[in-house]
């Protein structure tokens, strides 16, 4: 039968309530954007249109539909268990505790390097505009920034997330009415279907894997499953926030890059030569209206990579690794909760200092953000895989669920897509992935090995207990009897 949705308690799973519940519907789906950046593809224009022969709307098209298999699959494991771990807490329940250890330890391969590569973006791109600031101290500024503003608790991090949403929007939305007036006016080549089908160029190979580069745009609606147990509705919140996050993300992708594609001057350069220094959208926007929307889309590119997007990455990863160390799968130090703020703080800290090293690091690195970009997919790609198995496991074969579609042709799709996307990515990244699993794997033989095997403090939610009448008050206590009585003679009814 269907599994009905488990109570919104974590007390059922053998956990306390630590973190604030203060985070409505509204404010999952502002993070999940923020997260994704609804402006995401102007730092990443140029590869994905090399990489799919200039077909960018159509890879962004499969990227959305990829990501929204997985977005229902997260759905159906937040409503079965609604707690902070994403990925790393429905493996462990849905299937067992050593896969979801492995899963929290593959996800951790996006989520602690992810603010490393957005503070790496963002500082590059502020270096294009202050060439007298070095990009190494940019990304020591948006480090300490996104700390303080994550260490003043959810609330500020919700509130702040809105503010830099809006900014994004106005400038998404000045360069799309922009685009389409000089487009109208005779200004690039005018208006075709060439950016979401090209017979000249297009092959399936090809087209998957740009979505391998695209799908780095929509990393960040899984970020809204680490905050289930700050979500104050109901479960089905987060699962909803999720696709209602995808569907708005992937709409602004799919119009922004299908106006810049027709804006590049010359396309099939940029499909044989790539875009070395990541200005191919901007220069786009030269060809509408000039150096000012140039600069415009620079400044908010940095703006919405090192400070938005990094903050709610910083808040996501800390969430993980609080969730993995409450089980004693990581130093119990990261579970410490402020006594005030109710945030993982320490967890917080170990992010922030993770993030600048690999930042620091990465900027003396000429490869650094096309390496960082490809662990960053294949960590997240990776776990996606075995989240859709989960569904599978703990729904079809467990619960013997007859929702079908919800419960194995969606999940069976989704992860037939993403592993097409894995098998076509980056060698490199496949190559140090494994080494990552590797790492994990060996990890896991010492806790076993050491008498900390991973488990679950409660394997199923505690059913809840239908309302019953009231139990009848007990008969009140009979008088002891007197001394001089048989202790075995029966005692009296009472009228």
């Amino acid at each position: 039968m269907a599994d009905t949705p488990a109570p919104q308690g974590i007390e059922n799973y053998g956990y306390r309530q630590e973190l604030r519940r203060s985070l409505t519907f509204t404010d999952l789906l502002v993070y999940g954007l923020v997260f994704m950046v609804p402006i995401a593809p102007f730092g990443i224009f140029g590869s994905v249109f090399q990489g799919s022969g200039g077909m960018v709307a159509l890879a962004y098209v499969l990227g959305m539909v990829a990501m929204m298999f997985t977005a229902l699959s997260y759905a159906q494991m937040s409503r079965a268990f609604p707690m902070a771990g994403s990925v790393y807490t429905y493996a462990g329940r849905g299937i067992g505790a050593p896969v979801g250890f492995l899963s929290g330890w593959m996800i951790l391969l996006d989520y602690v390097l992810v603010p490393s590569l957005l503070y790496l973006i963002a500082g590059v791109a502020m270096n294009s505009l202050v060439a007298s600031v070095p990009v190494w101290l940019w990304v020591v500024g948006f480090v300490l920034l996104n700390t303080a503003v994550n260490y003043l608790g959810i609330e500020t991090t919700a509130k702040v997330n809105k503010a830099v949403l809006v900014g994004e929007l106005v400038v998404l939305a000045l360069f799309v009415v922009v685009g389409v007036v000089a487009l109208a006016g005779g200004k690039g080549r005018g208006f075709d279907f060439t950016p979401l089908y090209n017979g000249h160029t297009f092959s399936w190979s090809l087209v998957f894997g740009a979505v391998s580069i695209a799908v780095l745009s929509f990393l960040g609606f899984d970020g809204i499953s680490t905050l289930s147990e700050e979500n104050r509705d109901s479960a089905k919140a987060i699962g909803r926030s999720m696709v209602a996050a995808l569907l708005l993300a992937g709409t602004l992708f799919i119009v922004q890059t299908w106006i810049a594609s027709l804006l590049v001057a010359d396309p099939d350069a940029l499909v044989a030569d790539g875009d070395p220094d990541g200005t191919a959208f901007y220069d786009a926007a030269r060809t509408a209206a000039g150096g000012w929307l140039a600069t415009l889309t620079a400044a908010a590119t940095a703006v919405a990579w090192g400070f938005a997007n990094s903050l709610v990455a910083q808040a996501a990863t800390s969430r993980l690794l609080f969730a993995m160390a409450r089980d004693r799968q990581l130093p119990s130090f990261l579970a410490k909760v402020h006594p005030t703020r109710r945030v993982p703080v320490n967890a917080t800290l170990l992010t922030a200092g993770v993030s600048l090293a690999l930042g620091l690091y990465m900027t003396s690195r000429a490869d650094g953000i096309t390496l960082l970009s490809s662990l960053v997919n294949f960590g997240a790609l990776s776990t996606f895989l075995v989240l859709h198995v989960a569904v599978v496991v703990h729904y079809l074969v467990r619960k013997r669920s007859r929702d079908y579609w919800r419960h194995l042709v969606a999940p069976v799709l989704g992860f037939a897509i993403l592993a097409y996307v894995v098998v076509n990515a980056n060698i490199a990244a496949q190559r140090l992935g494994f080494v990552w699993v590797l790492v994990g794997a060996l990890v896991l033989t010492g806790l076993i090995a050491t008498g900390r095997k991973p488990q679950l403090s409660v394997a199923e939610p505690i059913a809840a207990v239908p309302a019953q009448a009231p139990a009848p008050a007990p008969a009140p206590a009979e008088a002891p009897a007197p001394a001089d009585s048989p202790t075995d003679s029966p005692a009296k009814e009472n009228p």
